[in-house]
């Protein structure tokens, strides 16, 4: 096939933009019940501290005042369950994500958890929320799987009230020299064998690990964020740059 202003990367694959959504729903649609088993055996772990390092930056109220805030692409509610627990009792925390087969795991462990957590369908590149309706807006390891990255930035700050803070936490480019080639090696073997074991597919965790690898460069996102309309733009490299952790502001 040759590229076109309308195609889009779906891992290493050039596909028809308008064809993206749909193919990353399947993915989701048949990792979703071991997706947070995954995220464990994948990262050893380290997608816990990386998450609690992302919240403790929302840092929600411990008090009575109002805090509304908005998780994008988080589905099983990982990432809005920490947010909920960490903040008082004003905190209120909502799920947006387009996958209803994610958001029926989530449901099931709010309801299991007891967390008053509420669950939207929605697509990031068109949030069904009025503008300025949110603190605080997080996405974790979500923003490479939407097909227009640009789209969904712009929507996330349409969303955040004044004063508001946007974070997003994604996979980047390992920078220790050595390190980088055993993560390679690793993502690319070990990973699509493990999802193969665990849910029986190997080739969505193989368009997963692709997947990062197409995604900018923590510079190259920053800029993307400022283009969106974010101020005070900042990232930090965690473990060696296997995550980085973006931060910018609706001033």
């Amino acid at each position: 096939m040759t590229p076109t202003d309308s195609d889009t990367d779906f891992g290493f694959r050039r596909v028809p933009l308008s064809d993206k959504q749909g193919m990353v729903d399947d993915v989701f649609r048949s990792v979703a019940r071991r997706y947070d088993l995954m995220n464990d055996l994948m990262s050893a772990g380290l997608h816990r501290p990386w998450k609690d390092a992302m919240v403790a930056a929302v840092n929600p109220p411990r008090g009575a005042r109002s805090f509304d805030h908005l998780d994008l692409a988080g589905g099983t509610g990982d990432v809005a369950f920490r947010i909920a627990r960490a903040g008082g009792p004003g905190t209120r925390v909502t799920v947006a994500d387009i996958n209803p087969n994610m958001l029926e795991v989530g449901r099931e462990r709010a309801e299991k958890e007891r967390l008053d957590v509420d669950f939207v369908e929605g697509n990031a590149e068109d949030l069904p929320f009025p503008d300025r309706s949110f603190d605080g807006v997080t996405i974790a390891f979500g923003i490479r799987n939407v097909p227009q990255i640009d789209k969904g930035l712009r929507e996330a700050y349409r969303v955040l009230r004044h004063g508001g803070h946007f974070l997003c936490l994604e996979f980047s480019a390992v920078d220790v020299p050595g390190f980088d080639k055993i993560y390679e090696a690793y993502s690319f073997n070990v990973i699509p064998a493990v999802g193969r074991a665990v849910t029986g597919d190997a080739e969505s965790y193989r368009y997963l690990v692709e997947s990062i690898r197409r995604f900018p460069r923590p510079q190259v996102f920053a800029e993307m964020m400022r283009q969106a309309g974010f101020s005070r733009v900042s990232f930090q490299r965690m473990t060696g740059g296997i995550v980085a952790l973006h931060s910018g502001w609706r001033l």
